[in-house]
């Protein structure tokens, strides 16, 4: 019998149990070590603003439909995607695979899965590498994502807004592509550890305008590239106001709500900013044809297991499945203490 964590209602974690059904030949089963959670998507489904909840979207148009019956209602089943396990089982048909394989992937905060062979060949852990940094494979491919949006260069100047789990893997990437990295936040542990992890310069959000230190540290140009990885409206207009003129501003945070402290008729219009989303349901247009998915997944493993990203660090919290109402209250309500927290499951 495994269990499931469920959203039964805004603020309101559970459990559901389901019967571990015998594999067919194709399929493993899965026992989960570790699941990450999101503090973005999760979180906005766990307070109840996801657009999904009050809207439907409707992917052949690409369109949120107001007034028309919600894409997600609760119980919310298809919550977490930060997931890494141990292959127990094999069906009779399945070459290649034996229990005991370690392999990452998406597959929601549930104690076991069952996974075709195709679906984890392409998933396997590094050897060597601690499973639990498995949990990265999403989010980090969502950080190398952005990057590779912000069409980073070597030897320019790259702004970070926002140093949480994103934004410091933003900052580690940017850093190993080149660039020269300034990191910006209001949490001094942030702070310390972008610096830690290669960034040049810090700078606290709260002591005045982030723009305008910038501009002074790069000659009056301001930054080549920036990063808005808050979901702040008022971060990302920062951002905006930090950048050179027809510079790009990577706008990769989960905005919820009316886009307050957004000047469009300030810098953005008068310096020719270039504005583009990062989101990880799809890649440059440009890179399509060699990166998808799978290989973003791949890649922020790969990139951890040759030392390149450095992640482990960004874990402050690992707690038991069965206390993660307790772990989400902490997120929501005292988010500064937390960083990557992470879900442990027992035998």
């Amino acid at each position: 019998m495994g269990r499931a964590l469920v959203l039964t209602a805004p603020r309101q974690v559970g459990y559901e149990s389901y019967d571990d059904a015998p594999l067919a030949p194709d399929e493993v089963r899965i026992r989960t070590l570790y699941s990450g959670i999101s503090a973005g998507t999760e979180l906005a489904q766990y307070r109840g603003t996801s657009p999904y909840l009050h809207k439907r979207w409707d992917p052949d148009l690409r369109l949120f439909r107001p007034g028309a019956e919600a894409s997600l209602t609760y119980p919310v089943r298809t919550w977490g995607y930060e997931e890494v396990g141990e292959v127990i089982e094999v069906g009779a048909g399945v070459e290649g695979i034996s229990p005991g394989t370690l392999v990452f992937g998406t597959w929601g905060h549930r104690t076991h899965y069952v996974a075709t062979g195709d679906y984890v060949r392409p998933r396997l852990m590094p050897p060597g590498l601690d499973p639990i940094l498995g949990i990265f494979s999403h989010i980090g491919a969502v950080g190398l994502n952005g990057v590779h949006d912000g069409r980073v260069r070597i030897g320019e100047t790259v702004a970070v807004f926002g140093l949480g789990v994103l934004g410091q893997i933003v900052v580690q990437a940017a850093r190993r592509s080149g660039a020269r990295v300034i990191a910006v936040d209001r949490i001094p542990a942030r702070l310390a550890m972008a610096e830690k992890s290669g960034a040049q310069v810090t700078l606290d959000a709260a002591g005045g305008s982030v723009a305008e230190t910038i501009k002074e540290l790069t000659g009056g140009r301001g930054a080549d590239v920036c990063f808005e990885v808050t979901g702040s409206t008022a971060a990302l207009n920062e951002a905006i106001r930090a950048a050179a003129y027809s510079a790009r501003v990577v706008a990769m945070g989960f905005f919820q709500g009316d886009a307050q402290h957004l000047f469009l008729g300030e810098e953005f219009h008068h310096n020719r900013i270039n504005v583009v989303c990062s989101q990880i349901s799809g890649t440059d247009p440009e890179l399509q044809y060699r990166w998808n998915k799978l290989r973003l997944w791949q890649t922020a493993i790969q990139l951890q297991a040759d030392g390149l990203l450095d992640l482990h660090p960004l874990i402050t919290h690992i707690t038991p499945f069965e206390q993660a109402a307790e772990m989400y209250a902490t997120l929501d309500q005292s988010p500064d203490q937390v960083l990557q927290a992470v879900l442990a499951f027992s035998d």
